[in-house]
């Protein structure tokens, strides 16, 4: 019984030492397999990353860039754009396999691009387009400007350029065309400087000349002339002038003044905003760019208004457009539009 016993301690310890060695065998395996795991793991992204599946070459190749798959891909081809930049740069050799192939690719689709977003820009050319159409369709494609920005920014700034152009030369037209027809809705009788206290009469009598007729009371009586500033009449619709020909209507200068600038305000913000949505910007980048596109427009605007009150006498209109400015300028400021304080501020 004492052998056998022995024996059985013995082949105890024996196989004590080979559940120890088991245990670190299996240890190890463990260890393996999980430097295993996470290596696939990381050698899956990296091919995930840098293979260029035939869904994409086909949609950016084939498929109209109106179409929703040819926007998806797109997007496709701008992360594996970025992560092979990132892969090359800590050295990957496999990025060599499909940097051509990528480079095909963007520039087909940046050629695709330029095309559809000139495309756009030129319509605003048309007679009588309403800008704001196209304006809000390239709203719904304004990936495509992020992705000329971080692939091809040469051709970005060329799409940026024509849009200022044209855009600019548009605002110009449709504003000097709408005050010049505007100003001949006024009022013809208006005060002038004879019309002021202590200035001697100094009109010519003879044997043409003419009584006049005009009526110092009338000329200088606020009336109803204070509902422009009304909120009412604040923000109603702009006057149209050739109907308000047809119909013989005549208005103050004060209700012109606000006609225009709310026309201007109106359209000042809102392509203020596209402008920050649609090319990115925001701050002074965005200010700069707005009166690119506004500036020539806001000058003559200016230059116009320093014009007529160079001889301007009647002081309740100036004194009207002053506080439409100081109105527009709050409702500005509710719009989250700064870029128009500084024309603002250079009003009457």
């Amino acid at each position: 019984m004492e052998q056998m016993l022995g024996a059985f301690q013995s082949d105890l310890s024996s196989i004590s030492s080979e559940i120890r060695t088991l245990q670190e065998q299996s240890g190890a395996m463990n260890i393996r397999l999980r430097n295993r795991q996470a290596v696939r793991g990381k050698l899956g992204e990296l091919v995930d990353g840098l293979v260029v599946p035939s869904a994409l070459v086909t949609a950016i190749l084939e498929a109209p860039v109106t179409e929703p798959r040819f926007l998806e891909q797109l997007q496709e081809l701008d992360a594996k754009a970025a992560a092979v930049r990132e892969q090359e740069a800590r050295g990957t050799a496999a990025c060599a396999d499909v940097r051509g192939v990528l480079d095909r690719l963007r520039v087909k689709a940046v050629t695709k691009i330029r095309e559809f977003i000139l495309q756009k820009i030129y319509s605003f050319r048309k007679p009588m387009t309403n800008y704001q159409i196209p304006q809000t369709a390239l709203l719904k494609y304004r990936f495509f400007y992020q992705f000329l920005l971080g692939n091809e920014r040469a051709t970005a700034k060329e799409i940026r350029d024509e849009y200022v152009e044209t855009l600019s030369k548009i605002y110009l037209s449709y504003y000097r065309s709408y005050l010049g027809r505007l100003m001949k809705v006024q009022y013809e009788e208006v005060a002038e400087k004879d019309d002021l206290m202590g200035v001697e009469d100094t009109a010519k009598k003879g044997f043409f000349s003419k009584p006049s007729l005009r009526s110092r009371n009338t000329i200088f009586t606020l009336g109803t002339r204070g509902s422009v500033i009304s909120p009412t009449e604040l923000e109603a619709p702009i006057l149209v002038p050739h109907t308000a020909q047809r119909g013989e209507q005549r208005y103050p200068f004060e209700a012109l003044f606000r006609s225009q600038h709310y026309a201007l305000l109106d359209n000042s913000c809102r392509e203020y905003l596209f402008i920050c949505e649609f090319f990115v910007v925001s701050g002074p980048a965005a200010h700069d760019l707005f009166h690119a596109v506004m500036g020539r427009t806001l000058s003559m605007t200016l230059k116009h208004l320093d014009s007529y009150l160079a001889d301007c006498y009647d002081a309740i209109a100036v004194f009207l457009c002053i506080h439409i400015v100081l109105r527009f300028r709050n409702i500005a400021a509710k719009r989250d539009v700064p870029a128009l304080d500084r024309s603002l501020n250079s009003g009457p």
